[in-house]
């Protein structure tokens, strides 16, 4: 595919398929959140287990809970980001641009599927130049 081909195809700033797996990725990190925020005791309970012999376990423990509670927020934020990045992309709105590079951006530390949909979409979105 040229890059005249490429500027034609995304002048519209549609992408229906990417959009639509931007929603299911959107809807699955929800779902993550969900489900760390249900097994927040059972975390605690490992994490502690394996706290028994240091000096200052409580310390350690403080810091868990901060990173524990980051994660949770970050796929909070990535699943709203991803759906309202979805929804743009599908309707091919103003916004759809730089909501997608952020929902790229943010989805670059969820390994496998949250990188690779990210460095896709970075690659598909960000600007290039046309000679």
């Amino acid at each position: 595919m040229t890059s005249n081909e490429f500027a034609e195809r995304s002048a519209s700033g549609r992408f229906p398929t990417l959009g639509a797996i931007w929603i299911l990725y959107g809807l699955l990190r929800l779902v993550a959140a969900v489900g760390l925020f249900l097994y927040t005791a059972t975390a605690t309970l490992m994490f502690g287990a394996l706290l028994n012999r240091v000096a200052n376990p409580y310390a350690l423990m403080d810091i868990f809970h901060i990173l524990y509670l980051g994660a949770i927020v970050l796929a909070v934020v990535c699943g709203i980001v991803g759906i309202m990045a979805g929804l743009a992309l599908m309707g091919g709105g103003r916004s759809a641009r730089s909501l997608g590079l952020i929902a790229g951006f943010l989805s670059l530390c969820n390994l496998p599927l949250g990188t690779t949909l990210g460095i896709y979409t970075l690659i598909l979105l960000l600007p290039m130049r046309t000679t």
